[in-house]
């Protein structure tokens, strides 16, 4: 296996160093007795977010603002800037999730969806029934299709990785011609270099070249390192992350960016892990290329997650309020930087991303069909989601709504 900075371009792997924001352990984690968040703090922020976000003084403002509660006031304010970034509509996508393996050689200690190869519920399935499921969301109105799996080194064709992704794509587009294929974490990709001993940026441009649309951001969990030595020690680093991203932006593919959120994690350190994405969204803009194109907020399910880290969580469920108030402060620290933001009914059920709507967020993400990752955890909010119950949700909160692509456009009506 080549070593990993070698996976990368140089310019990636020396951005992804700079990009990322101080680690949490610098500075002592709190500021939850501090005056409420105001204009005047909202602007500073902004301000030090325009210069460096990756600076321990735009730490320390983004730390001061995540440990706000949930306030009506802070509500308010995130839902006014929501308002002013991207009105009134509630959007939604159309899509199928597509889990296509559960075979893991990864053991992150919040994972309830890896099995080895035989164990009791293993899967890999295959390119046959894929398609089906694929051509079956076609009938159904999708879109999108959502294909991530475990890391499964048997996961080759002719001796190479990436041509078995290639032909999972190709598969996929010949069943459900003209979705558009969200696919493959930036866990994923590195995987597939790794195993092929080539650079990531060749796993890239082999995969666009088969239909690749977007990529999930997934795998990202808490980008500071102390978190993940606990959490995902196996997982790719927090720089390893950036840098995927970063090539990734840079070849022109768009991503989601995600935060899971509610276990070992302190305010600072989701701070540090917010101005993160910031800065790799200004790169992004900076060479003129779209970047994130949501942020999604991922509350940890513990239902079924290892003895040790329950205890230590203290809970298996989301603790609603708190999510409500990180989903406000997200959208206070993104602010213009990332625009759309989508709570997860999986997580929190759909009466909770509901509320989530009043709290800052403008999306409600996807029907989805099935769901392996997070139903395997002990979440609560089902595997799937009608056109109608979507739409039922946003008119509740009498907003207007409609049915969006995986990047935001509209739906064709054609299509």
């Amino acid at each position: 296996m080549i070593a990993t900075q070698e996976s990368f371009d140089p310019w990636a792997w020396r951005t992804s160093e700079v990009v990322l924001a101080p680690q949490a352990f610098e500075s002592p984690d709190g500021s939850g007795t501090q005056a409420p968040w105001n204009d005047e703090l909202q602007q500073q922020l902004a301000d030090h977010l325009a210069v460096s976000p990756s600076s321990a003084a735009s730490l320390d403002l983004a730390d001061r603002l995540l440990a706000q509660p949930a306030t009506e006031l802070l509500r308010q304010q995130a839902d006014q800037l929501r308002q002013a970034l991207v009105g009134e509509t509630v959007t939604y996508v159309v899509n199928r999730n597509l889990n296509f393996t559960n075979h893991c050689l990864q053991h992150c200690s919040f994972c309830a969806f890896r099995r080895d190869p035989g164990a009791d519920g293993a899967y890999w399935h295959s390119f046959d029934t894929l398609q089906e499921r694929a051509a079956e969301a076609v009938r159904l109105g999708a879109t999108e299709l959502c294909i991530q799996g475990g890391l499964n080194p048997e996961a080759r064709l002719q001796g190479s990785a990436l041509r078995y992704y290639q032909a999972l794509l190709e598969a996929l587009q010949q069943a459900a011609p003209g979705v558009h294929l969200h696919a493959f974490s930036p866990q994923e990709l590195l995987f597939i270099a790794q195993q092929d001993r080539v650079p990531l940026q060749a796993v890239i441009d082999g995969l666009l070249a088969s239909g690749l649309g977007s990529i999930p951001g997934t795998a990202a969990e808490v980008l500071d390192e102390a978190v993940r030595a606990r959490l995902c020690p196996e997982k790719l680093s927090a720089r390893e992350w950036c840098a995927v991203v970063l090539q990734a932006h840079r070849s022109g593919l768009r991503s989601t960016a995600t935060l899971m959120a509610g276990h070992l994690e302190t305010s600072r350190q989701r701070a540090g892990h917010l101005l993160t994405l910031v800065a790799l969204q200004q790169v992004a803009w900076q060479h003129s290329q779209a970047g994130f194109s949501e942020f999604v907020l991922l509350p940890f399910i513990g239902a079924q997650a290892p003895a040790a880290l329950r205890q230590r969580v203290g809970r298996d469920q989301p603790d609603l309020p708190a999510m409500l108030a990180l989903t406000a402060q997200a959208r206070l620290l993104l602010g213009r930087w990332i625009v759309n933001h989508q709570p997860s009914w999986v997580k929190l059920t759909l009466a909770g991303a509901t509320e989530a709507l009043r709290w800052g967020c403008n999306d409600l993400g996807g029907t989805l069909m099935e769901e392996s990752i997070t139903s395997a955890a002990g979440a609560l909010g089902g595997t799937a989601q009608s056109v109608e119950a979507l739409r039922a949700a946003a008119s509740s909160l009498r907003r207007p709504v409609r049915e969006r692509t995986t990047l935001y456009g509209l739906v064709p009506a054609c299509f």
